[in-house]
């Protein structure tokens, strides 16, 4: 059963928040079950998190976060589209719907939220999953090839299968067919009169992009208390080596890596994705929470 609440983000901004499954009932003895915050990467939305959110409610309450400009929460024309307003709205999430000491798992822009709200407010964060995002600064020319890459979109797409098989095989960044891909972005596009076209403002993607391609975010990881998982996929954006330096500057930094992985590691391989993760959430059930400095 999928369940949507309303949460109220900085500014104001209605998000869309989602339970894709019942969390378990069996917990009178233990009290409740313990709650999981799911942020999406750039261009991402929560239903991206169904499968991965499914398996955790065996032993979770796992919410995904539609996040400010993505899915169906709100898309302010002007933002802000900054990092302190994507913070706020997953603390806001965190506070008004109870999942307090929550695990974060992030994935993308969506990891480097939950690491920044986890060094923010380290008494609401017992653990936390960064998938496949980079700590270092990716600079000016990868925010122009961005740039470039949205011109390139063959927009309005036709029909659906022309959006998986652009995004899956036709596109210019695509190194190898990729129909996980293709599923992906396709559930991103929402019909128009005059075709299929992105649920997102692609000026809004660079905008929210902006404000953190620019500068490293090492500090901040540097400050994160609780116990943190760093997984990237083999053949995902980020490398090996800078990986495990996140892992070694993370003061409970622990690494795991998912075969035949690209960026959208959750998506690309559901399975591995579960296999890296689960021990870890076992493992920090019942870890306590640090008090705020």
């Amino acid at each position: 059963m999928v369940r949507r609440s309303d949460v109220t983000g900085s500014d104001g901004v209605r998000l869309a928040a989602w339970e894709f499954a019942d969390p378990p009932k069996n917990r009178r003895e233990t009290g409740p079950a313990p709650g999981v915050l799911l942020l999406h990467g750039l261009m991402g939305r929560a239903a991206h998190w169904a499968p991965t959110a499914r398996w955790l409610a065996e032993q979770h309450r796992a919410v995904a976060l539609d996040q400010r400009g993505h899915g169906r929460s709100d898309k302010p024309a002007e933002g802000p589209f900054t990092r302190e307003a994507y913070v706020a709205d997953a603390e806001a999430a965190i506070e008004q719907l109870g999942l307090a000491p929550v695990t974060l798992v992030g994935h993308s822009m969506g990891a480097l939220t939950a690491w920044q709200l986890a060094a923010h407010r380290p008494d609401l964060v017992r653990a936390l999953v960064i998938c496949d995002m980079r700590a270092s600064a990716l600079g000016a020319a990868s925010q122009r090839e961005w740039e470039d890459w949205f011109k390139s979109w063959p927009v309005p797409f036709a029909t659906l299968a022309d959006v998986r098989k652009w995004f899956g095989e036709d596109d210019p960044w695509v190194e190898r067919p990729s129909p996980a891909r293709g599923e992906f972005f396709a559930e991103v596009m929402a019909e128009r009169a005059d075709g299929w076209r992105p649920v997102f403002s692609r000026r809004q993607m660079l905008r929210a992009r902006e404000t953190w391609v620019y500068e490293a975010h090492w500090e901040e990881l540097a400050q994160v208390r609780c116990p943190a998982l760093v997984v990237r996929g083999l053949d995902g954006e980020l490398g090996r080596a800078e990986a495990q330096e996140m892992v070694r500057v993370l003061p409970r930094g622990q690494y795991a890596e998912v075969a035949d992985a690209g960026h959208l590691v959750h998506h690309d391989q559901p399975e591995g994705f579960r296999a890296a993760v689960e021990p870890f959430l076992r493992e920090t059930a019942e870890h306590p929470v640090p008090s705020s400095p």
